[in-house]
């Protein structure tokens, strides 16, 4: 009898510490969820907690709005629908779809790290249920972990003049980055209660989820809700260099967009079908609205505006956005057209005396120029800001990925392409790629570097390869995340003076 009140408690007793169970209620301002086991026996994961009302109906194209209480306790053990998008993966997608997943093993009365996750998928597909964004390595380290939905493509991402008068501007366009400021606002009322501290936030994302990051470091609507911040792989337009749409812009789209489905007001527009919506088009993703970005994030960074955290940023060193040129001529026309007084000089740095040299220096340019914007995110924030930078640049060559296409494909260069880094930094490698223990070394210390970071803001510890901050004079380096980590180069000056040249044209114009 007493063995079965023992095992009957609403808690269990691990190495001497109470964790709570995965059924017991945790009260939220919502309303009570209860939660699933993880794989240790002190993991807790909830799943398909909304953290706003459904963006449905009169809803659509509004800022998130509150989420309405329930009675009883909620069973948030399964993922909700993602966003609406094309594919999915087989995932249900809906409108409704504005949820967040938690991974925890802190126990009562913690206050451990918190880590919010936004995904990439060019603002236009993604989720926080896929698979390579379980947190429950990263929670085992130490962090309470959450992954959100936000709203993608032209449900997240759209302008109207219309819809920009009835506003009054405020985040009209921005409505996906609205969903992760929601979702911030989330955690400050309720990740207590899953033993996360709100006064140690991390925001981190890779791709266009790192563009979301570098985006709310200059949104003001944002400032108090994070205080550290790590981007993957992109940064506040996409891995090229670039300024944001403005509204204007982005309403001119918006206007055509409207033509093409045949609606003649904003009502007729939310009176259309989701099917028929996402069968239009796409959606231009994060824009200076004026209020929720007020101005280009290059700016605000420049004028030492932007909230002032630790970032932790990079780049991996086979990834590349740049277009295949069909010949040598093709590559010169296409720098001299974006480059202008710049393309000698980048024709210089990137010859193209050759087909083949041409579709190389096309390769690299594109490489360096991620390396660069990334470099540049931590450059401005050490710059104007008063919290340091990482810089890392992720080397290693991971197990070729079957059926890999596009820029998630192996280059003749290398396996380090977009995405790569991501099982290391979860250690999420899952079964059907040849995984080696230098693989498994390599991800335990990158997961290590990133709860660190999100502790205390720098990402060094015991055990760890010194990591040593980004100093545009004495360190301008990166942190070589390899079978070997190590501290090293990435650009040479000749590369770095070239975009950080079209770059300051481009904050004048």
């Amino acid at each position: 009898m007493r063995l079965i009140l023992l095992t009957s408690l609403a808690s269990t007793l691990v190495s001497g510490l109470l964790f709570a169970a995965p059924n017991d209620p945790v009260k939220l301002d919502s309303g009570q969820v209860s939660g699933i086991p993880g794989a240790a026996p002190e993991m807790r994961i909830y799943k398909g907690i909304p953290f706003a009302a459904p963006p449905v109906g009169d809803l659509r194209w509004r800022a998130p709005k509150p989420v309405a209480h329930w009675d009883g306790v909620r069973a948030a053990d399964k993922f909700s629908p993602i966003c609406m998008q094309n594919g999915g993966g087989g995932q249900k997608t809906s409108e409704d779809c504005l949820y967040l997943n938690v991974w925890t093993s802190a126990k009562s009365g913690e206050k451990r790290p918190v880590m919010l996750w936004i995904y990439g998928g060019g603002y236009n597909t993604g989720s926080g249920s896929q698979d390579m964004y379980d947190g429950e390595a990263l929670a085992h380290k130490g962090a309470v972990v959450i992954t959100i939905n936000y709203r993608l493509g032209v449900f997240g991402f759209f302008s109207l003049p219309e819809l920009t008068r009835e506003a009054d501007r405020r985040g009209a366009g921005n409505f996906g980055m609205l969903d992760s400021i929601a979702a911030l606002q989330w955690v400050q009322k309720n990740i207590a209660a899953f033993g996360g501290d709100p006064k140690r936030v991390t925001i981190f994302g890779e791709s266009a989820g790192a563009g979301m990051v570098a985006n709310l470091m200059a949104s003001p609507l944002a400032k108090g809700l994070f205080h550290r911040a790590i981007g993957e792989s992109s940064s506040w337009t996409t891995a090229q260099i670039g300024r944001l749409e403005t509204l204007a812009e982005a309403e001119e789209a918006g206007t055509k967009f409207a033509d093409k489905l045949g609606a003649k007001s904003l009502a007729e527009l939310r009176a259309k079908p989701a099917a028929d919506v996402l069968k239009a088009g796409r959606g231009q993703g994060p824009i200076v609205d004026g209020w929720s970005i007020p101005q280009d994030p290059g700016l605000t960074f420049a004028q030492g505006k932007q909230i002032d955290v630790p970032v932790l940023v990079g780049s991996n060193r086979d990834e590349s956005f740049a277009q295949q040129p069909a010949t040598a001529t093709d590559f010169a026309e296409r720098i001299r057209n974006r480059y202008g007084s710049l393309a000698d000089t980048f024709l210089k740095v990137y010859p193209a005396t050759s087909d083949d040299q041409a579709k190389d220096s096309a390769f690299f340019s594109g490489r360096n120029e991620m390396a660069w914007v990334m470099r540049n995110w931590a450059r401005m924030e050490s710059k104007t800001g008063k919290s340091k930078s990482y810089v890392y640049f992720f080397t290693h060559q991971p197990p070729v990925q079957p059926n890999a296409k596009g820029n998630f494909a192996p280059t003749k260069h290398g396996s380090a392409t977009h995405v790569s880094e991501i099982p290391y930094v979860f250690e999420t490698m899952r079964p059907g790629r040849a995984w080696t223990d230098a693989d498994r070394q390599l991800a335990d210390e990158m997961g290590s570097y990133w709860v660190n970071f999100a502790t205390t803001g720098d990402p060094n510890g015991k055990g760890l390869p010194k990591w040593a901050p980004f100093d545009d004079a004495k360190n301008p380096g990166a942190l070589l995340l390899d079978d070997k980590i190590e501290m090293g180069p990435v650009l040479d000056q000749s590369q770095i003076a070239l975009f950080q040249a079209y770059y300051d044209g481009l904050l004048e114009k």
